[in-house]
């Protein structure tokens, strides 16, 4: 990991760091998250139940794996399906496309 010299960054620049690193952290923890889940379901599956079933779950349709995140909230996300959110709108009018919001 690349050091880096907190000392010569500007007020700017370390709020713009300090951002990153929440995003990276966020999103570390859900990626860490949807893996135990994913885990979890199928070590459930292998004895014949659903995660909700031994979780005591009401039973839900199947949502899809995240595919674009949300560029300020990393908690936001889109499977792709569907109607766009309002914050893929937004970014995509701002010139992104949607490769720059894939996870």
């Amino acid at each position: 990991m690349a050091k880096i010299d907190l000392d010569t960054l500007t007020l700017d620049e370390l709020k713009s760091l300090q951002k990153q690193v929440s995003r990276a952290i966020e999103s570390y923890k859900e990626r860490q998250r949807q893996k135990a889940l994913a885990e979890l379901e199928v070590k459930a599956q292998e004895m014949g139940f659903t995660l909700n079933d031994l979780l005591g779950g009401k039973k839900s349709k199947k949502s899809g794996i995240p595919k674009y995140r949300h560029p300020d909230d990393p908690t936001v996300t889109w499977t792709g399906k569907g109607r766009r959110p309002d914050w893929v709108k937004e970014a995509l009018s701002k010139g992104k496309s949607l490769d720059d919001l894939l996870i």
